[in-house]
């Protein structure tokens, strides 16, 4: 399968358990830790247009705090899929920028973001019947 590979089928994916005593760890779990988070997804959203300076990331993502985005980049950075480059000026610039492994890394968001739209009103549906069928246990 390809990595821009995004055919939504009916026959489920044959994926081994984590934990199983011949899998023991899978890395799903390291991996989510970083990425499963919105604010990681959403910076690697922003800069896989391309660099982007820490305010014009601020600025476009909304509702994010100059602390979460300070802590997301730095743990992306710290994750090999954001570089972070400091330019000798004053005051000092800094941009940052994907990875080769953090651009690689869009191609499988992307198909998270196409599987999101292509499956949005079967969602909302289910929820609205699961809501009517539990009234006052709605979650969000």
């Amino acid at each position: 399968m390809s990595p821009a590979h995004t055919e939504v089928t009916a026959e489920a994916a044959k994926l081994k358990p984590c934990g199983q005593p011949d899998h023991p760890d899978c890395g799903i779990r390291d991996v989510l830790d970083r990425v499963g988070d919105k604010w990681s997804v959403l910076v690697i959203v922003e800069l896989a247009a391309g660099p982007r300076r820490f305010r014009q990331l601020q600025r476009a993502i909304h509702g994010i705090s100059q602390r979460m985005l300070t802590l997301t980049v730095r743990r992306l950075e710290r994750d090999g899929l954001v570089l972070r480059t400091v330019y000798p000026s004053v005051p000092a610039e800094v941009d940052y920028r994907l990875t080769e492994t953090g651009t690689s890394l869009t191609h499988l968001v992307k198909a998270l973001a196409d599987w999101s739209l292509a499956h949005r009103d079967v969602i909302a549906e289910a929820r609205q019947a699961y809501d009517g069928d539990h009234p006052g246990n709605e979650i969000r």
